[in-house]
């Protein structure tokens, strides 16, 4: 009987959300519209009412809520592991005890992931709901789309300033261009109408570690923020705040939410931002072309501005001193999170953004 007192706790009532993470999951993953329904129903009352009041903070609280917990995670197994150490008496139920807490925490986790994040990634693809019309395209396709964007993005780059280096510099501070990027983003709401966020994206503080990661921007599902590495190169600072504003509003697929950023930022009147959504879109293709057909490639790549080089050439500097078995580490714990939710390609998924570009185009 003493051993089944240890586990009389209260709180472990949370175990049952465990199930009930399983019983959602598996509902979205056996119905498409089930994860579509609750999208756009269920999803946005709590994550515009959350993301609108972290919103009002001006730092990332889902950056302080994760460097809280591991100190509490630390200090609390320091101390209960003393504790079991030292003291003889009641061992087991300090043990339980002990163990539940850190088993809890992980429940809670897996039940927020699920709600907050996990099962948006089963509603319906963005080209179901835009309109554009997904399909195999042609390398010449693809060719004429790379010649467009970065014909698109030598012009764009005529109009924004850049540093004493002639790399393409933001024009406001980040914080200002965080509050631009919600209204940014908003503007998509018209023409798409699932398109639509209260949250702002936030600048991380310790941004130079997102980078040993090699993570530009990141969606926290437990704080409803768009948090943003701006130690990054400018020029990607833009389109990141977009794409993880596309999160934000319930778009989960890597390559969609890159897609849904060029969307906002090409449409907008800011001039920093429409650069940046044409350098995304232009990097993406031209990669891509890169595997297809090298010659095209070469000819496409001949067409660049020199002020427009400079910029990949700075931005693929910035990412190489970074590429660090840390961020090899970190890309292959990204690639197994997006197979296990659903997209097969993993990293690889990042490509099919020009799948929706050549859609967008025709269009």
């Amino acid at each position: 009987m003493k051993y089944l007192r240890a586990f009389q706790l209260r709180r472990f009532w949370l175990l049952l959300l465990l199930p009930a993470a399983f019983a959602l999951d598996f509902m979205a993953k056996s119905s498409p519209d089930f994860a579509e329904w609750y999208a756009v129903t269920v999803y946005p009352l709590y994550a515009e009412f959350f993301s609108a009041l972290t919103g009002i903070l001006p730092f990332s609280l889902g950056e302080l809520c994760l460097i809280a917990l591991a100190v509490f995670l630390l200090v609390y197994l320091a101390r209960n592991i003393y504790r079991l150490v030292r003291y003889g008496e009641n061992r087991f139920e300090r043990l339980v005890r002990f163990l539940s807490v850190p088993l809890l925490i992980a429940v809670c986790i897996a039940f927020l992931c699920v709600t907050n994040y996990g099962t948006n990634h089963r509603r319906y693809p963005f080209a179901a709901v835009s309109g554009l019309e997904v399909r195999d395209s042609s390398v010449e396709e693809l060719y004429d789309l790379c010649v467009a964007l970065t014909e698109t993005a030598n012009a764009l780059r005529e109009d924004v300033a850049e540093d004493e280096n002639g790399v393409f510099t933001l024009s406001e501070s980040v914080w200002a261009d965080a509050k631009a990027a919600k209204s940014i983003f908003n503007d998509l709401h018209p023409d798409y109408p699932t398109l639509y966020t209260t949250g702002t994206p936030k600048p991380v503080f310790f941004s130079e570690v997102m980078s040993y990661l090699d993570i530009s921007g990141i969606y926290c599902p437990f704080t409803f923020e768009a948090n943003v590495n701006v130690h990054m190169d400018d020029v990607l600072v833009p389109v990141t705040m977009c794409h993880e504003l596309s999160h934000l509003s319930g778009y989960m697929r890597e390559d969609e939410a890159n897609f849904i950023a060029f969307l906002a930022c090409i449409r907008s009147d800011n001039a920093d931002f429409r650069y940046s959504g044409a350098y995304l879109a232009m990097v993406n293709a031209t990669n891509a072309l890169f595997s297809a057909d090298l010659e095209l490639w070469k000819e496409v790549d001949a067409l660049k501005s020199d002020a427009l080089r400079r910029d990949v050439q700075s931005n693929n500097a910035y990412w190489k001193r970074y590429d660090t078995p840390v961020a090899e580490v970190s890309n292959k714990v990204n690639d197994a999170y997006l197979k296990a939710n659903g997209q097969a390609n993993g990293v690889r998924s990042y490509g099919r953004m020009v799948d929706l570009l050549l859609a967008y185009y025709r269009a």
